[in-house]
């Protein structure tokens, strides 16, 4: 019986890629492929209303729910920026394969430019950074590999990624 947890799961920080790589990951191996954020959309709306009418609290216990479900389920899973905040999200990362993508302040502008992100909107890059240096610590530490994505192609990360999984597999 195939193992029910994921091969793999993306974290990092807002723009920098996740679920283009976490795609392109889970076509290559011809895995199912989860995203946590969209998973909240299809149940419960839009990100941006949900933080309006509701708040982030709210969001992130929508959220947890989310990722506790995608870590039961095969193939490549990609978290929202943030989801990585709950301790119980960290405890269960410690049980997976994780790499954490990276993406420069000169490279996010444009990826973030006019983007519904609610933590964001007012600030932009200056906003993005602030939130990127409070994470830092945690994606680091929750990470098995890091990969940039500032300069080069989602399919020369994506294959980077899968020739590092099935290194570490092997």
């Amino acid at each position: 019986m195939p193992d029910p947890r994921p091969r793999l799961v993306l974290i990092g920080p807002p723009g920098a890629g996740k679920t283009k790589v976490a795609k392109r990951v889970s076509r290559a191996l011809g895995l199912p492929f989860t995203d946590t954020d969209k998973a909240i959309v299809a149940e419960h709306g839009e990100i941006a209303a949900i933080f309006s009418e509701h708040g982030e609290a709210h969001f992130r216990r929508l959220e947890r729910d989310a990722v506790a479900a995608a870590l039961t389920t095969s193939g490549v899973v990609s978290l929202g920026g943030g989801a990585v905040l709950d301790p119980r999200t960290q405890a269960d990362l410690g049980e997976h394969t994780v790499v954490l993508l990276t993406v420069s302040p000169e490279a996010v502008g444009p990826r973030i430019a006019g983007a519904k992100r609610p933590l964001l909107a007012a600030g932009g890059v200056a906003a993005w950074s602030a939130l990127v240096e409070q994470r830092r610590p945690v994606y680091e530490a929750l990470a098995d590999a890091t990969f940039d994505t500032s300069h080069t192609p989602m399919d020369v990360v994506a294959q980077r990624v899968i020739d590092w999984l099935i290194e570490e597999e092997s």
